[in-house]
């Protein structure tokens, strides 16, 4: 089944394991939607940081490291090994190359910033990636920057779209409403009213929410309409001629989730 538009009214799971270029599409169309709706001294802008590694400091604090084999110059020694064969004669294998550590990933968000204000950060969004919480060290940097944007009294507007990884919400897992613990959530933290979040349901068989996206107190709120986003980042990336309907997106949905897209995508291909 090959289809040129999204053909899931909702978020198209099969898109998440293209992650990269849809995370960037979506923060580049949302600013630019966004944009249009703003007051004119208000500007939004698309900003970038690094994900990171970090060893684990604990393990490595007070401990005392020394090689496991020393290679030390001693002089008059021939140039042999110690089995007596000369080194001319030894051919070495050929090692196998991997990649020792990912390198960092550049990961982008927007900022609305108050240009009477020395550009001061009004509202932060955030379409959460992997990065953010699929590593310990990642969800540790994620979380910091999470509660230094409330703590500023930043508005803060998560929107994550990917199944996979831990929970790293504003809104702690533990109080989400059942109804609206779908694959995907949508979590609004204003500043004015820090204690409390906006929650929005996701998923896969009605349309992503259109989110009031938090300004100034005297400001009204914009909009940001989720589904023709995802619409867009769907077409504009020609994945109906990648994405292969027949097998199952990574990662696996669960049973009933399953037998819900099967059905509507088989009802959506039979001839009327």
């Amino acid at each position: 089944m090959k289809f040129v538009t999204n053909p899931l009214p909702g978020m198209n799971p099969w898109l998440e394991a293209y992650w990269g270029d849809i995370h960037t599409s979506l923060t580049t169309y949302a600013r630019d939607a966004l944009q249009a709706q703003l007051p004119p001294d208000l500007q939004a802008r698309v900003e970038e940081y690094l994900s990171v590694y970090e060893p684990d400091e604990e393990l490595r604090k007070d401990r005392r490291i020394s090689p496991d084999v020393h290679i030390v110059k001693q002089p008059g020694m021939s140039k042999s090994t110690g089995g007596g064969l000369a080194v001319e004669e030894l051919v070495a294998d050929e090692p196998f190359r991997v990649r020792r550590r990912s390198p960092p990933q550049t990961l982008r968000y927007i900022q609305i910033v108050d240009l009477k204000a020395n550009r001061r950060v009004v509202t932060a969004i955030e379409f959460i990636s992997l990065a953010n919480k699929a590593t310990s060290a990642g969800r540790k940097q994620y979380l910091a920057k999470q509660s230094e944007l409330i703590d500023a009294e930043v508005n803060l507007v998560e929107i994550d779209l990917l199944r996979e990884g831990t929970w790293v919400l504003a809104a702690e897992q533990e109080i989400y409403p059942d109804r609206l613990k779908g694959p995907y959530r949508v979590c609004v933290v204003r500043a004015e009213s820090s204690e409390e979040a906006e929650l929005y349901s996701a998923g896969f068989s009605a349309p992503l929410p259109i989110v009031r996206i938090p300004l100034r107190p005297t400001d009204k709120d914009v909009l940001l309409p989720l589904q023709s986003l995802v619409n867009k980042a769907y077409e504009n990336g020609r994945y109906g001629n990648d994405l292969d309907y027949s097998t199952m997106p990574d990662p696996p949905l669960k049973t009933e989730e399953q037998s819900w897209i099967e059905n509507y995508l088989k009802n959506k291909t039979a001839p009327s």
